[in-house]
């Protein structure tokens, strides 16, 4: 896939960060829906599967992105969280507080680099899956700060300060974990191409314990729907 040489629809441009995960698929669908031409995002950053992001990209293939990147980073470097660090426990479900699977400043880091990219591509949109009801309890997945980033984005780029608005999108901000299930399948997301698990291992299967397993579980039996992950045991 290529980038600005591949015709656009109609000229409209997004880039959208797609982890390999439900909810990141499921925003990479709702962009396409509104007409996007879809430039995909994932990164490399150091987690401990990296079965999501073979995950990411098959769905933007599947899903026609005129382009699809994989950044690599080292947020292992500076640990912090179970999700680069072996040596912190996984939990396998939520508690008080923020919990051990937050990854230092990760979303600040990511839509830092997908705002460059934005500005390369002469885009004003940038597509994001967090979420504040069926989530987690990580800073960085709340209005206020998807607020904040985006003052920042058109304070710190060429395209803010000549008046090229850039907007952060975060469709599923106020969505159940069950509503989003149901509006992908509505613009038919193959949620079997989809990673959720936090420690899923080199073929996609999923421990069914974590965290992210027990939401993603949930949210399709609340909606009575068959959930197509494929476990370990």
């Amino acid at each position: 896939m290529t980038g600005l040489d591949t015709k656009d629809s109609a000229g409209k441009r997004a880039v959208i960060l797609v982890s390999g995960g439900l909810d990141s698929a499921t925003v990479l669908a709702m962009a396409r829906a509104e007409d996007y031409a879809c430039y995909t995002l994932a990164f490399d950053y150091g987690q401990r599967t990296q079965a999501e992001l073979v995950a990411s990209e098959q769905l933007s293939q599947q899903m026609g992105a005129v382009e699809h990147k994989v950044i690599k980073m080292d947020l292992s470097s500076i640990g912090g969280s179970a999700l680069t660090d072996t040596s912190i426990a996984m939990p396998e479900c939520g508690g008080e507080g923020i919990p051990v699977t937050y990854v230092p400043a990760r979303n600040t880091v990511f839509l830092s680099i997908a705002l460059g990219w934005a500005e390369v591509l002469q885009c004003h949109d940038i597509f994001i899956g967090v979420n504040a009801v069926d989530y987690s309890g990580y800073p960085d997945c709340r209005p206020e700060y998807i607020a904040a980033f985006e003052t920042l984005a058109n304070l710190a780029t060429k395209a803010g300060v000549e008046g090229q608005r850039l907007t952060i999108r975060t469709p599923l901000m106020s969505l159940s974990k069950s509503d989003i299930i149901s509006k992908g399948l509505a613009l038919a997301v193959d949620y079997g191409l989809t990673v959720s698990c936090y420690q899923s291992n080199d073929l996609g299967e999923a421990c069914g314990h974590c965290d992210s397993c027990h939401l993603r579980r949930e949210g399709f039996e609340r909606l009575g729907v068959t959930d197509p992950t494929r476990y370990m045991n």
